[in-house]
């Protein structure tokens, strides 16, 4: 969701700027129109169009990878098959952070809850519109409404809806009114004002999406004013003359196209300016460019005959490497007993696989000829020649018709050579299918197989997890846990470590994480067993933070003896260490509690900024006193300042006075300039708190009034108020 967002705003940003620069000042208001509408809608399409690899300028990864299973969050969708990065995929999926999941979580709900804020906005507006349009009186002129409102709001149009006071104006410019709002509702913009707060809706957080609904409007009122201009009853100045004279304080709602807006100046601008000649359409062709530029640069690109949709897996992710085919070139290195083969199609696809040397029958050394290798998925026949342990040929990859027939009867459809070249490479067999469906897995598919086969996932192993007992376990899990060398003695030891009802997900999360029993133990011994986490979630947490039994223990020795997970969390988050809490310490701070030391630190609240302050005389500043300077910003120039106007050792609760009302030393030098010489910091406080400035004073003495104190200008403005 997120990246396609953003996607969007990128777009949206780029085609506003490109209409700001080029466009903007242009008189081809239709084309104009056109521009902006076409680019809102292309933002939210040009996102989803897959494009050929050619002519995409991202990188894209050699590799592809057939259907996995679970990782610690979810079904994953792709493994390589080759064996070492089997493991390195599951485990990096498995291993994202803590605090970037959680990040990412509430951006979501953030991005959400807006989208329902403006949504909720939008329907309002909407339904305010209609209420007022079917409640109040109106005259139906053809195919419009006019809606006679009260007060002094500006005319404006919503569907066929013409909202209008009839006794403001005089009647030529009542009819200039009436014309201006047919001209919007003919050319049916609302429809324009509709779909860019639709665009707003989603994008609430691109301030080019609300810029871009501003230059929209602006282009429908200068379209608006140019069909005005071209009725022969309208003339020039005396249209511009009304637009000033209906100039109103208060405006109507979004939603709606209405005669005065605060763009008055601009079009008056523009209804002046010259308009501009066919030769400078030019700009326009660039746009297209632009739009392509972008879908190269950010789109995802596809191979072809690819299938672009992203829930389902592309035919070619079931071949060993992506490009593999039935027939190519092959290299061969003979080590011992075993010949590791690359099968190559093109510049990049290939793939590698290691055989036993007994499997190839028919091979020769140090001569030209042919050898062939055979499975039960079919039989690879092979041409070329070895010199020594090096060979290179071509190879051709026959399927067997069996095979498809008996996996069939058992319930696999493996008809495509494609899929049965995969099948071959990792050696699957029809006893292994049976073996699994015997074991309980009835509804097996091929893209189960593949991966179980080459992880080696045997009967004895399936058996072994099925009697740790695991509820709700399926094939999917079974993936992961081959894949991480997770072990029936592996789940024995969390179980022993206390979690009981630990599922197929939790296993796989604590060993992605590196938590086995031991770390467990270690951890509850060290926080006096008060976790009551059931599943290992916070084992999972803290471990990713790299929160263990030594970290917790040297606070321990500081005497934090019973910090709850969440308090962990914070102190490792935050990088609170003991040596940072020494430091208080040294100082006289003892025994600072848990949030006040998260406080501390998240206000980067050091030794030195307590020396500062005590070099100035303030010592022995309580903790609350210290988060709330710190949070105001007092700093030490701060109070050498008000020394300078005279006032020595302010008190900590004057000084949040003081900056609470951001009182500076300047404005106490002002009152000591009207002659209060004697003025304290509560006379100070209360005078800016009730709005009495120097100005207000200055004002005051100007109308005679000569008080000796700033408390009788406070008694005064109490009974002037706000004049």
């Amino acid at each position: 969701m997120i990246p396609y967002i953003l996607y969007t705003a990128l777009i949206l940003s780029a085609c506003l700027l490109f209409y700001k620069m080029l466009l903007q000042k242009e008189t081809f208001f239709h084309l104009n129109r056109f521009v902006l509408l076409g680019c809102m809608i292309l933002a939210f399409i040009l996102p989803l169009l897959p494009i050929p690899q050619q002519l995409s300028l991202r990188k894209v990864a050699v590799e592809k990878h057939v259907p996995l299973a679970k990782t610690a969050v979810g079904k994953s969708q792709d493994i390589v098959l080759k064996e070492p990065p089997v493991q390195e995929v599951i485990v990096e999926q498995a291993t994202q952070t803590f605090d970037a999941d959680l990040l990412l979580q509430w951006l979501v709900y953030l991005y959400w809850f807006g989208v329902l804020l403006f949504g909720l906005n939008f329907l309002m507006q909407a339904c305010v519109l209609l209420y007022r349009a079917y409640s109040l009186s109106a005259i139906q002129d053809g195919k419009f409404r006019i809606v006679e409102i009260t007060g002094d709001k500006a005319p404006c149009s919503f569907a066929n809806n013409i909202f209008i006071n009839p006794e403001k104006y005089e009647w030529e410019t009542y009819n200039q009114i009436l014309l201006h709002e047919k001209i919007h509702i003919e050319q049916k913009h609302t429809v324009d004002l509709l779909l860019a707060e639709a665009v707003i809706i989603f994008q609430w957080f691109n301030p080019f999406a609300w810029q871009w609904r501003k230059a929209l409007e602006s282009n429908l009122e200068f379209l608006t004013d140019n069909e005005m201009l071209q009725q022969d009853t309208v003339e020039k100045e005396s249209y511009q003359f009304s637009l000033l004279k209906v100039a109103a304080p208060h405006f109507p709602l979004s939603l709606t196209t209405n005669y005065n807006q605060s763009l008055i100046k601009k079009r008056i601008i523009m209804m002046n300016s010259k308009k501009s000649s066919v030769h400078t359409t030019w700009k326009y062709f660039f746009l297209l460019p632009l739009l392509v530029l972008l879908v190269c640069l950010f789109n995802q690109p596809v191979a072809q005959g690819q299938n672009p949709n992203l829930n389902e897996v592309p035919k070619e992710q079931s071949n060993i490497q992506s490009g593999m085919e039935t027939e190519g070139s092959w290299f061969a290195v003979i080590k011992g007993n075993t010949v590791n083969i690359q099968f190559r199609n093109g510049d990049d696809n290939n793939s590698s696989t290691t055989f036993q040397l007994s499997e190839l029958k028919g091979l020769t050394k140090d001569m030209k000829g042919e050898f062939t290798l055979t499975r039960e998925a079919g039989t690879i026949n092979f041409e070329g020649k070895f010199e020594g342990n090096n060979g290179m040929g071509t190879y051709k990859f026959t399927a067997d018709k069996n095979f498809s027939a008996s996996m069939a009867k058992e319930g696999v459809a493996v008809a495509d050579e494609s899929d049965l070249m995969a099948f071959f490479m990792v050696n699957v067999k029809v006893s292994y299918l049976k073996m699994l469906k015997k074991n309980g897995y009835k509804n097996v598919d091929k893209d189960q197989l593949i991966p179980l086969a080459a992880l080696g996932a045997n009967e004895e192993y399936i058996t072994s997890i099925k009697q740790a007992d695991i509820p709700d376990f399926d094939l999917d899990d079974l993936i992961p846990f081959k894949s991480m060398n997770i072990d029936k003695a592996f789940i024995d030891e969390i179980r022993q470590a206390g979690y009981k009802n630990i599922t197929a997900d939790n296993i796989i999360a604590l060993k992605s994480q590196g938590v086995n029993g031991k770390f467990i133990t270690d951890f509850h011994n060290s926080t006096n067993g008060n976790d009551d986490d059931e599943t290992g979630d916070n084992i999972i947490a803290l471990k990713s933070m790299n929160i263990d039994k030594e970290f917790i223990d040297s606070f321990k020795a500081l005497g934090y003896k019973d910090l709850s997970n969440d308090d962990l969390i914070s102190l490792k988050s935050l990088n609170i260490t003991p040596n940072y809490i020494s430091e208080f310490e040294k100082l006289g701070y003892k025994n600072i509690n848990i949030d006040d030391l998260i406080s501390l630190k998240s206000l980067n609240i050091t030794s030195k900024y307590i020396s500062d302050y005590e070099k100035l005389g303030y010592k022995n500043i309580n903790i609350d006193d210290l988060i709330t300077l710190k949070s105001l910003n007092i700093t030490s120039k701060y109070i050498s300042d008000f020394e300078k106007a005279g006032f020595n050792t302010i008190k900590i609760d004057d000084l949040v006075d003081l900056k609470s009302q951001n009182i500076t030393s300047d404005l106490i030098k002002e009152y000591k300039n009207l002659g209060f010489n004697d003025v304290n910091i509560d006379d100070v406080v209360g005078a800016k708190s009730m709005g009495v400035s120097p100005s207000f004073i200055k004002s005051m003495k100007q109308k005679g009034h000569n008080f000796k104190t700033l408390e009788k200008y406070m008694e005064l403005k109490a009974v002037v108020g706000v004049n």
